[in-house]
């Protein structure tokens, strides 16, 4: 046996690395199938927490173990076929644009819908209050719709929901009240499908405890089974399975396990494990060694080939508890620390915290109770219980080690922690634990002689298992009784009680049941060989294509260090390279750095040289003003004085512009709306206006450069001294306007206009006079169209080609 268990060993070592994901095998299954392995993994997962988790959760864990969407674990009767709009959104939780489309879908589609955002909110993994009232607006409008539209499935589907919702919100008297009167609706309809269906749901949330649950879960199994609906009949029976086991009814249990084993291999299902771990659990209770040693081996069998690995430590613990019973405690110990190491790592349950506790019962057994303790102490500190059912299995372990020590003390500290719990947790899902814990009390005080306080857990035995109706032969309750009938001097119960004790006891190393034991562990140690020679082939064969690309990725690393050097050698010379060039060009850079510096020198010196020029043009312009001013005091003729004033203002039109020139930055252009505003603003202080005359200036804001300022400004300034001259006679007031904008695409129009009394026709004929000469000259200059006739005064106007600015072009600005 011990060289069975250590090529066993060997051949399953790999799970140790191996985390869970969704095998290979899974993905060969159909949808129905996929549900149904959904369903058997949940429903294992619920057993084994023994009442620490819902059934809920445990399909939760189901579909993390598997890596499928949490709703393919109920939505099997609203999401089928085709898929319908927002399915995929709310799988991918995208619930915000799943609403979104309701208004969108109509009919089924939209009650499919509905039905699976109110499903999203009851199973979303647990239990807040605030998912579920998310998920109930959802339901009543499913429930709503279904009956407009006359869907009798739909309003089933609508109000198994609803109940779930109120089972899922405590409210479990009204859960049960909908799904009962859903069967009475269903009764009434030729749909066998519906009514197993509603009979399925109604057993699912009934108590474990209701003798009608048996009854309607075999109904809905025969219905299933006239369907021909095999996955179905199969997870009625294993839900049946479940119920006799909890009930206390192990025959029934097994013999159901089986059936169902058997169907799951006709339908080629290959997730077999779950239900011979069951087989393998009530065998190891009955202590049948031989099968439950049979379907121990093939769970972990199959568990293996199908890559299922989330609940790997729970069968490790079955192979484990089997090999501890036979005697083999050293090849247990490995077995459960096995269990441990897989479930810490990898397991979506906390079984292996029974393996932990075997573990130490174990090493209780070979008489190492200090290392026991130990290692209780230090994986409890840092593993800490979760639950209560967890507190009083640490608390009974650790007294079997201290009533090995004879620390009597401890021991009843230890119990005290079992009794102060035990009694909150007791169900039909942790009776049979309980019962043994308090069989194991009860031989304790009988041991050391206290006959009162055995006798109490000798009844707390007897309550338990009659209240949960639990067939309880436990070799260890039998010697208990033994101890007990002696203490009392009842002798002759006593020695019925020894016998029952060394029958049940003797059973486990019976001669016939080990030959065929024997004769098991040859056929598998045979089976194990082959497959470990199989296993060494691949093995050898991985090695040798290990050391064949070990090889190849030597010769590739000195390849690739060679060429690491050469591109190092190139990459330093590039580097040489590039540094001289970067040298050079700093060089370089410099050179034009300083001629830059030069060139902005002569740049500044020339601006300031225009400047300078603009100045003194201006200075000499005004200084040509000042001697015809000078020259006017010595002249008596009228016609000659005005002549002179006329000059006067021509001369400042343009020692205007050179002002502007020198003053301002820019020494290339003027802005004309600022120098015609202030060219008004002179001509009216020279003719003493004050409020005689009115100007209207509208200008475009231009920059022009001197060589179009000039001419523009000494038009305006003949223009407009015409018209204060000679438009308004005896001091009559009037209006100038004055302005310059783009009239098209092509050209600017300047125009100044007066009200006054106009040209006179005598004067329109003699247009040789030296301002109308003057203006079209200038006129002609700009290339301008030049026109004035009368129109309500004089009208000037003046179109000139539009032209673009050219500012490198300021050494032939003429000055």
């Amino acid at each position: 046996m011990k060289k069975l268990f250590y090529l066993f060993l060997c051949i399953t070592m790999v799970v140790n690395t191996a985390g869970f994901a969704q095998s290979v095998q899974f993905k060969k299954y159909d949808i129905k199938k996929q549900r149904l392995l959904i369903k058997m993994t949940g429903v294992y997962i619920y057993s084994i927490s023994q009442g620490n988790i819902d059934i809920d959760s445990a399909m939760v864990l189901a579909c993390s173990t598997n890596k499928v969407p949490l709703a393919l674990s109920y939505d099997e009767d609203f999401n089928y076929g085709p898929s319908f709009p927002g399915s995929e959104m709310i799988d991918n939780h995208k619930i915000a644009e799943a609403k979104g489309i309701i208004k969108k879908s109509s009919g089924i589609d939209q009650i499919r819908l509905l039905l699976k955002l109110g499903s999203y909110y009851i199973f979303k993994p647990g239990n807040n209050q605030k998912d579920l009232q998310q998920a109930l607006p959802f339901i009543k409008q499913a429930i709503k719709i279904s009956k407009t539209e006359g869907k009798l499935k739909w309003q089933q589907q609508s109000t198994i929901l609803l109940a779930i919702y109120y089972f899922q919100s405590g409210n479990v008297l009204q859960c049960q009240k909908l799904l009962a009167q859903n069967v009475q609706i269903a009764r009434r309809q030729s749909d066998k499908n519906i009514l197993a269906f509603a009979l399925e749901n109604q057993a699912t949330y009934l108590l474990d405890t209701d003798p009608e649950k048996e009854k309607i879960l075999q109904e809905a199994q025969s219905l299933y089974k006239i369907l021909g609906e095999k996955t179905k009949e199969i997870e009625m029976l294993t839900k049946l399975v479940s119920l006799h086991f909890w009930s206390g009814n192990l025959q029934l249990a097994k013999e159901g396990s089986i059936d169902a084993y058997s169907f799951l291999k006709k339908i080629n299902f290959k997730h077999t494990h779950y239900i011979a771990s069951t087989i393998a659990f009530i065998d190891i209770y009955e202590k049948n060694q031989k099968e439950a040693l049979q379907y121990a081996l093939d769970g972990v069998k199959t568990m293996e080939e199908t890559e299922d690995f989330g609940m790997a430590d729970n069968f490790y613990l079955r192979l484990a508890a089997i090999y501890n019973q036979l005697g083999y405690v050293k090849e247990s110990l490995v077995l459960y620390k096995k269990s441990i190491d897989i479930g810490q790592k990898f397991s979506i349950g906390k079984s292996w915290y029974k393996s932990f506790l075997s573990y130490c019962s174990g090493l209780t057994q070979l008489g190492r109770y200090k290392e026991a303790l130990d290692y209780l102490e230090k994986t409890t500190k840092q593993y800490p219980p979760d639950n209560l059912f967890d507190k009083i299995l640490i608390a009974n372990t650790a007294a079997a080690c201290y009533q090995n020590l004879n620390d009597v003390k401890n021991v009843e500290r230890n119990y005290k922690i079992i009794d102060q719990y035990s009694s909150q947790i007791t169900s039909p899902q942790t009776a049979l634990d309980i019962s043994k814990i308090y069989a194991e009390m009860a031989l304790f005080y009988a041991s050391i002689g206290q006959k009162v306080k055995a006798e109490q857990y000798q009844q707390k035995v007897l309550q338990t298992t009659s209240k949960y109706k639990i067939s309880f032969n436990y070799p260890i309750f039998q010697l208990a009784e033994f101890k007990i009938d002696s203490l009392s001097g009842d002798y002759v119960s006593a020695i019925k009680k020894y016998q029952k004790f060394k029958f049940s006891n003797d059973s486990i190393t019976n001669n016939s049941k080990r030959k065929e034991i024997e004769e098991l562990r040859f056929k598998f140690e045979t089976t194990q060989k082959e497959q470990n020679i199989k296993t060494l082939q691949v093995q050898t064969s991985l090695q040798k294509s290990r050391l064949e690309k070990s090889e190849l990725k030597n010769k590739l690393s000195i390849g690739l260090l060679l060429l690491s050097l050469i591109i190092l050698g190139l990459l330093y010379k590039f580097y040489k390279v590039k540094l001289k060039s970067h040298t050079k060009l700093q060089i370089k850079e410099r050179e034009i750095n300083l001629k830059n510096q030069n060139l902005q020198h002569l740049l500044n010196e020339k601006e300031w040289l225009m400047k300078e020029i603009h100045h003194r043009v201006k200075n000499n312009l005004q200084t040509v003003i000042s001697l015809l001013n000078s020259q006017s005091e010595y002249v008596n003729d009228d016609l000659a004085l005005s002549t002179i004033k006329s000059s006067q203002h021509r001369i400042h039109a343009m020692s205007l512009i050179h002002q502007k020139l020198y003053m301002h930055e820019n020494i290339s252009t003027i802005n004309i709306s600022q120098y015609i505003n202030e060219l008004i603003d002179y001509l009216k202080d020279a003719f003493h206006l004050k409020q005689q005359i009115n100007f209207k200036i509208a200008i475009e804001s231009l920059d022009l450069d001197v060589a179009q300022a000039i001419p523009l400004g000494l038009i305006i300034n003949e223009a407009v001294t015409n018209s204060i001259k000679y438009a308004f006679p005896d001091q009559q007031h009037g209006n100038i306007s004055i302005s310059l904008s783009s009239c098209n695409d092509r050209q600017y129009l300047l125009t100044i206009q007066d009200n006054g009394i106009g040209i006179s026709a005598e004067n329109q004929k003699k247009n040789n006079s030296f301002g109308m000469t003057l203006m079209q000259g200038l006129s002609q200059d700009l290339e301008g169209v030049f026109s004035i006739r009368n129109s309500n005064g004089t009208l000037l106007q003046l179109y000139v080609d539009k032209t673009i600015l050219d500012k490198e072009k300021l050494s032939d600005v003429p000055f």
